[in-house]
């Protein structure tokens, strides 16, 4: 329950205890006093947010300006850590970030930005929007940026958007992905994958059917990969036929779209790891208490937020940022749910398919 501060007595205490600091140190920032390194104001200030105390008037910084942040639903775990990080960033530097969740028959991203323009927004931060749908028009970024509103793009490169553009790179993770089973020993290795008219999921296949043919050159990548939705279902769905057509590694295009195919192993009376591996993509909160916990491909959430951010700030200052896209490198996190590959076909009564997928 929040309150206010004057009566400090042993609220003192509990917020030096919170933040690592000495009580003098808490005194010394909520008076606003100068001699307190920066990462420690931050923490005496963050304790106060977690114990729910108001911070006092001296302590509130006045808004740089206000900046919108545009993510999808908030069902798939890593857009809601996207947007903290970037957020918080933001936070830290003195803007006010708005936040708009998307929905499906919602308010639509285009309907979020006219609200945003009319609310006087410096700049807008993208996060896996219309851009990375290459379906969808691009005129709207056009429009956004003759006139004149810095906006950055986040997972999904947009060619020709007069903007900056932040992304993790699906072709190391895929390679990660790969070479982590193939080192376990499977060779029938399927790929499920969300709608290929998104970039990611297309760079994902590019990479993996480019990987299958130096693997094998008689090979017909194409069988190894099923495209589906980045949702449970989807995942259910995809790996339940990769499963059913032999293949003993199911690498998914989301951590929900795994979740899924460990429900398609088990809906079949296999066993993940022993049966079945499956290899996840985000590394979101909490997937690491799944049963079993996932081994999946780490987005840098942080490192990715805080480049959105200082692209646009730059951009809003006025210094132009370069066009070409910044990729991050993601991170393989090895857990319990891949394991040697098993000494035949799960699905033994269907034929195993060759050693393409590897």
């Amino acid at each position: 329950m929040s309150s206010t501060l004057p009566h400090v007595r042993t609220r003192l205490k509990d917020l030096a205890d919170q933040a690592g600091v000495s009580t003098a140190t808490v005194s010394r920032v909520l008076n606003g006093k100068a001699g307190v390194a920066s990462e420690t104001r931050k923490a005496v200030l963050a304790a106060l947010d977690v114990l729910g105390y108001d911070r006092p008037e001296k302590l509130r910084t006045r808004s740089e300006g206000l900046v919108g942040l545009i993510v999808p639903e908030l069902d798939n775990p890593v857009f809601p850590a996207l947007a903290q990080s970037i957020e918080t960033t933001l936070s830290d530097r003195g803007y006010t970030p708005l936040l708009c969740t998307q929905s499906p028959g919602g308010t639509t991203e285009d309907e979020y930005v006219e609200m945003l323009m009319e609310h006087g927004v410096d700049g807008i931060v993208f996060v896996s929007g219309r851009h990375a749908d290459t379906a969808a028009s691009r005129d709207r970024y056009h429009r956004l940026r003759s006139r004149g509103l810095p906006i950055v793009l986040v997972n999904g490169f947009a060619e020709g958007v007069d903007a900056p553009a932040v992304s993790t790179d699906d072709t190391v993770a895929v390679d990660l992905s790969l070479r982590h089973l193939a080192s376990l020993g499977h060779t029938r290795i399927g790929l499920a994958i969300g709608p290929d008219r998104y970039i990611p999921a297309q760079r994902k296949v590019a990479a993996f059917e480019a990987a299958t043919l130096r693997r094998d050159p008689s090979a017909v990548p194409g069988e190894h990969v099923v495209s589906t939705l980045f949702t449970v279902e989807g995942g259910q769905a995809a790996g339940g036929e990769l499963i059913d057509s032999g293949h003993t590694a199911v690498i998914c295009g989301s951590d929900l779209m795994a979740l899924g195919a460990i429900r398609a192993a088990r809906a079949r009376g296999l066993r993940v790891p022993e049966d079945v591996s499956v290899v996840g993509f985000d590394d979101s909160p909490l997937i690491a208490f799944t049963d079993p916990p996932l081994t999946t491909v780490r987005q840098p959430v942080d490192r990715m937020g805080s480049a959105a951010v200082s692209a646009l700030l730059s951009e809003i200052s006025g210094t132009r940022v370069p066009r070409t896209e910044l990729l991050f490198h993601p991170e393989l996190i090895v857990r319990g749910s891949t394991a040697p590959a098993p000494a035949a076909s799960p699905v033994a009564h269907l034929p195993a398919v060759g050693a393409g997928g590897r």
